[in-house]
């Protein structure tokens, strides 16, 4: 009975992941499409909300049909505390490309500092060009960019690493969030992801199954005030996600040492 059980639990695994991968493919390309549309007719600054909504409904419900299966368990709720505050560098730690979508599938106002390429990608192109994203074409252009989204009022997604990491737990802060930081005099808010698996983690292709369930919780972390000297931002975040999420990671490992093992025979039985 308990094989059958693990081959049916197997089988459906194996359905849900690759069911969900060609949903996100399909919602990708009608959005993408659909949006590039509209990226002919609308003006630039409707276009900029319909675009950012219409990515965040979106990945919403993309994150929905993760969650109905039971094999995929997310906490985003953190992030809408931020829905209404002020213009900010929302400023997370990358384990996977996961996070791009769950971060953007709960600010419907949010400019994300993404790769140029993207803007080329069939599946995300069309999106992320009536969004108004800024693309990393050229430091100088990003970063003017940047400070126009943050003056309109709108929030800046940047990851400082400025790619997802490759030696956990996190890689070299890079310059470009103390400079945007200083020049806009924003708040820096940075947000803590942490994840069991290393699913889309650098060098996982998107379709290679993991091992499931999979687990996705997002936390709030230290704001840090808009910085008068952009370097010294940079070293202060870069102490502080060591400092975070190794203790996090710690504290995990010892939540599954103590756990109990099921697998485990007593040593001796009442008789």
């Amino acid at each position: 009975m308990k094989f059958a059980a693990r081959a049916v639990l197997a089988v459906y695994d194996w359905s849900v992941f690759y069911v969900c991968l060609a949903e996100f493919v399909l919602l990708s390309l009608l959005w993408s499409v659909l949006a590039s549309l509209l990226h002919l007719v609308l003006p630039q600054e409707l276009g900029r909300r319909v675009g950012r909504l219409g990515i965040m409904v979106t990945c919403r419900l993309f994150l929905a049909t993760l969650t109905l299966s039971g094999r995929f368990h997310f906490d985003l709720r953190p992030l809408d505390a931020l829905r209404r505050e002020k213009a900010m560098v929302i400023a997370p730690n990358h384990p996977s490309l996961w996070d791009a979508v769950m971060m953007a599938s709960r600010l419907p106002d949010v400019a994300c500092i993404m790769k140029a390429a993207i803007l080329d990608n069939v599946l995300v192109g069309g999106g992320a060009r009536l969004s108004r994203y800024i693309p990393n074409h050229s430091l100088r252009g990003m970063i003017c960019l940047a400070l126009d989204n943050l003056r309109a009022g709108s929030h800046v997604l940047l990851f400082p690493e400025g790619t997802r990491t490759v030696t956990p737990p996190i890689g070299r802060i890079t310059g470009a969030v103390g400079v945007i930081a200083c020049r806009a005099r924003a708040p820096v808010q940075t947000v803590l992801v942490d994840t069991d698996s290393r699913f889309l983690s650098k060098g996982w292709p998107a379709w290679r199954k993991p091992d499931l369930p999979l687990r996705y919780s997002v936390r709030l972390g230290r704001r840090f005030d808009a910085p008068a000297h952009s370097a010294a931002l940079v070293s202060e975040l870069q102490q502080y996600f060591s400092a975070s999420l190794a203790e996090s990671t710690s504290a995990a490992d010892a939540a599954a040492d103590a756990a109990p093992s099921f697998d485990s025979q007593p040593t001796a039985s009442a008789k």
